[in-house]
């Protein structure tokens, strides 16, 4: 079930030079990381805004919008998706936390916080959308300090996938949760 009123926007851009490869396109279990996150989204938020650069071609069984710009950086997927929201409150999530839960991300909601990690995954509302064009047009790309309220979460919960070796140990512990999954044996 949905919790109204809030917007999740999910970050599938990033150069992944580490990887190798796109990140919201990787695999762990039966869905991408971009799918899971997704999923995620969809079972805490009553919007979804995939934000990505349109030029990477990636294909993903949503739309994705354009952040609008040929800079790397998430803060400019978060400003896109603030722009696009239909809330005033947002969490914006990296497609490379695949072990963050339902749970947690309401709590960053619900604090609008980020985690003691850095600001991403995060809560972030749309009245900070004129700071963060400010820090862009200065050109601050990091969305470190846009948000100072932080909230302690697990820290196992905020792991991110940065090279191929982090997913596959991830695999190994993760249990797909999605509704009538069963892997085979």
């Amino acid at each position: 079930m949905s919790d109204h009123g809030l917007t999740g926007i999910l970050l599938v851009g990033g150069e992944s030079r580490r990887f190798g490869s796109p990140k919201a396109l990787a695999r762990l279990g039966d869905e991408t990381l971009a799918e899971r996150a997704w999923r995620l989204l969809g079972a805490v938020c009553d919007e979804r805004i995939a934000v990505g650069k349109g030029s990477h071609g990636l294909q993903l069984p949503f739309p994705i919008l354009d952040d609008g710009t040929p800079e790397h950086a998430p803060a400019y997927g978060v400003l896109a998706g603030l722009r696009a929201a239909s809330h005033d409150v947002c969490v914006a999530l990296p497609v490379d936390c695949p072990l963050l839960t339902a749970d947690a991300l309401r709590a960053l909601a619900d604090a609008r916080a980020v985690p003691q990690t850095g600001p991403l995954p995060g809560a972030y509302e749309r009245w900070m959308i004129a700071e963060l064009e400010r820090r862009l047009a200065a050109g601050e790309r990091s969305l470190r300090g846009l948000n100072s309220c932080v909230l302690e979460l697990d820290q196992s919960l905020l792991t991110n996938v940065n090279a191929p070796e982090d997913l596959a140990r991830i695999s190994e512990t993760v249990v797909d949760a999605r509704p009538g999954y069963s892997p085979a044996r």
